[in-house]
């Protein structure tokens, strides 16, 4: 084995300098947490029964706004009101999980993180 390094791979990592790696790293790590804090600032709206039920959430999928119409509100029909907020909020969810794996894909270069 040759000294300081794998056979076959010119010595240390290859020829990579492992201190670019981790400035690379580093410079990674700080533009993930600055795509973070952006979307953690962003809100997303969804409605859902035409407009019947209203949800805006944040970017850390935290509820800001429920609005319902009062239309909507038919005490014999509790599970038709149900079902409206749960598809606006779970529709408001995968906008957010989609612009934040399409912000930190672009990032990562589809390295798979």
């Amino acid at each position: 084995m040759a000294r300081g390094g794998y056979p076959g791979m010119g010595g240390g990592m290859g020829g990579m300098n492992m201190n670019n790696l981790m400035k690379q790293a580093q410079k990674m790590q700080k533009q993930m947490e600055q795509k973070q804090e952006e979307m953690a600032k962003k809100t997303f709206e969804m409605t859902s029964g035409g407009g019947a039920v209203k949800v805006v959430i944040s970017g850390k999928k935290e509820i800001l706004e429920l609005k319902l119409d009062p239309d909507v509100v038919d005490p014999d029909d509790v599970e038709m009101l149900e079902d409206l907020v749960m598809s606006a909020v779970n529709e408001a969810i995968r906008q957010v999980e989609e612009v934040y794996n399409k912000e930190m894909g672009g990032m990562t270069g589809g390295m798979g993180f």
